[in-house]
């Protein structure tokens, strides 16, 4: 059982031991697993080689087996390549990095599920990209996945990380908020900053729907990867500049487990409504 169940209490639990928020997820997770630190870093540690592996494999000729997805990442890659990407240099590569990431998991090759296998693109385009870009060590990106750990928990055990549950909010927007923590850490920002950024993105993706086309994790799931990530790195920005949320964030994640709860059925991930139901989206049945 986690010794915490609310950032407060991570927060809380870090300064009464003087250790690192990273530091305190990697303690409980040790005492969870009854694994010692040095085996629960290891593990961390091949999740971030993973990710990277994933990255660097994706082939952007190869297409999923429904022929929805594939190839879109490349053409993103293109567009930076020509220097005409609005996003700016660091935006549009994270955007492409989830692209990546999102279609590769539709296509059946490895991925790490952060938290789930539908939001797998938002962590590693957040961390890898920016990290690649200020020369980041891997030691501090594996602390940061421990920190998107540790928010992540908190939220699977006040609302869920499941579509099914409390639609794309719980998805997308869980990775989200665990990438904008993870990213505060990763460029030297304090607890209560994290704690902030978590609150700033899922606030920005609460209400957001699971409605898979053709019941498949691919239309809109690939591309919502990229808001996700987007939404991360501003989320982050503004935790760093000193900006808080209003709303503390284990109340944003109580509220997003309410929204969840009140979302109609087919909101989530039956593929029965929202872009499910769409007459092109039907029309591929």
């Amino acid at each position: 059982m986690s010794t915490y169940s609310s950032m407060a209490e991570l927060l809380a639990l870090s300064e009464k031991n003087g250790t690192p928020v990273w530091k305190t997820v990697q303690l409980a997770d040790c005492a969870e697993q009854d694994v010692t630190p040095e085996s629960s870093w290891e593990t961390m540690k091949n999740l971030l080689s993973v990710m990277r592996e994933t990255d660097r494999g994706y082939d952007r000729r190869q297409r999923s087996l429904s022929g929805l997805s594939g190839g879109d990442a490349g053409l993103m890659e293109d567009r930076i390549a020509s220097g005409k990407s609005i996003l700016g240099p660091l935006v549009s590569r994270v955007a492409a990095a989830a692209l990546r990431m999102g279609e590769c998991n539709a296509c059946m090759k490895r991925i790490v599920a952060a938290p789930t296998a539908g939001a797998c693109g938002v962590l590693p385009a957040v961390l890898l990209t920016v990290a690649e870009e200020q020369h980041i060590p891997d030691d501090r990106v594996v602390e940061a996945l421990y920190v998107a750990a540790g928010v992540g928990s908190v939220i699977a055990q006040r609302a869920s990380i499941s579509g099914a549950e409390c639609g794309c909010q719980a998805e997308i927007g869980s990775a989200a908020s665990m990438a904008a923590a993870a990213l505060v850490h990763l460029l030297g920002g304090t607890g209560e900053q994290m704690s902030n950024a978590a609150a700033l993105a899922l606030k920005s993706l609460l209400g957001l729907v699971c409605d898979p086309v053709g019941g498949l994790v691919e239309v809109p799931c690939v591309k919502r990867n990229v808001t996700g990530a987007v939404t991360a790195l501003t989320s982050a920005d503004l935790a760093l500049a000193g900006i808080q949320s209003r709303i503390p964030a284990d109340e944003v994640f109580d509220a997003m487990r309410e929204v969840g709860e009140k979302m109609d059925r087919t909101l989530r991930e039956t593929g029965e409504g929202g872009l499910a139901a769409t007459p092109t989206a039907k029309g591929r049945e």
